[in-house]
């Protein structure tokens, strides 16, 4: 069992999501039960997923677990692009997020390459 808040992966996809909330609390009323949720979880999920890794014996297990972060950051990406051509994210915040974003998608595949079976 590994800790998770040692892995710098699981330390900036939090901060990240922690940007997440802070940038959708902004987002137009309506979006209140639709898009905001989905946003916020795809963000939220990042992070989840490397701590269930963490919480498994088998290397596999864990690598399994950094691919669905993977695949959840890509989720996120897709999302802020949409809150950008929406208007609900001024430009310049969105480039800074999805560049984070960028950022644990690469510290994602480094860890998910580190722990292949050789």
């Amino acid at each position: 069992m590994r800790d998770f808040q040692s892995l710098l992966a699981w330390q900036r996809a939090h901060a990240l999501t922690l940007e997440i909330y802070e940038a959708s609390a902004a987002f137009p009323q309506n979006e209140r039960y639709a898009f905001t949720p989905q946003v916020r979880r795809a963000a939220s999920s990042i992070g989840a997923n490397l701590a269930e890794g963490c919480g498994h014996d088998s290397p596999a297990e864990f690598a399994r677990f950094v691919g669905i972060s993977l695949g959840s950051a890509s989720e996120l990406e897709n999302h802020l692009l949409l809150a950008g051509d929406l208007g609900y994210v001024p430009n310049e915040k969105r480039q800074i997020l999805s560049k984070k974003t960028q950022e644990v998608k690469q510290m994602l595949t480094g860890l998910k390459r580190k722990l292949r079976p050789r």
